[in-house]
């Protein structure tokens, strides 16, 4: 009896701890992130691919895919700051446009006022995948956080040009 009731109570603990691995959201906060960097979307596809990636999807019966949305880490995992892995959500659009930039998680000790502030995620917004993303020429520097602020740059464009060459055509090629 004593051995039934510590099994139901490691049970209950168990049953009740939600486990979700790095970079992962319960499913409301990730919709609502989903939805941030693409507002027109009417749909989401799960996560699948590679590299993995949600396809934001609209359009009649939301058939059409208008961009897709991923974690840095996933596509450029060994891209570290200073404190580890700063893990972002990018959208990309299907023209190889940035619509939006989502830092979820990081360890960096002047996140709080180079990556963290706002101004940092909408330097990206509309940039096109084969600007330069050069850190103090076409993205603001934040002095003190060199190796934060490299790390997230270089992070945000070696994933949304790999996520670019692998899910988009280029202009002028046939379908």
């Amino acid at each position: 009896m004593i051995l039934k009731r510590a099994a139901a109570a490691i049970t209950l603990v168990v049953g009740a701890t939600m486990v979700l691995p790095a970079g992962a959201q319960p499913t409301n906060v990730l919709q609502a992130r989903l939805k941030q960097l693409f507002p027109a979307a009417t749909a989401f596809s799960p996560k699948a691919g590679e590299p993995p990636h949600f396809t934001a999807l609209a359009g009649p019966g939301s058939q059409t895919a208008i961009g897709y949305a991923f974690w840095t880490t996933e596509v450029s995992p060994l891209e570290r700051g200073y404190g580890g892995p700063i893990v972002m959500l990018l959208g990309i659009d299907v023209t190889g446009h940035l619509t939006g930039v989502i830092v979820t998680e990081h360890h960096e000790p002047y996140g709080d006022f180079s990556i963290d502030r706002p101004a940092f995620a909408a330097q990206f917004k509309g940039k096109d995948v084969r600007d330069p993303f050069k850190l103090g020429s076409d993205i603001d520097a934040v002095s003190r956080a060199t190796i934060t602020m490299s790390s997230a740059v270089r992070a945000i464009r070696n994933s949304a040009r790999r996520v670019a060459r692998e899910l988009i055509a280029p202009p002028g090629a046939k379908p």
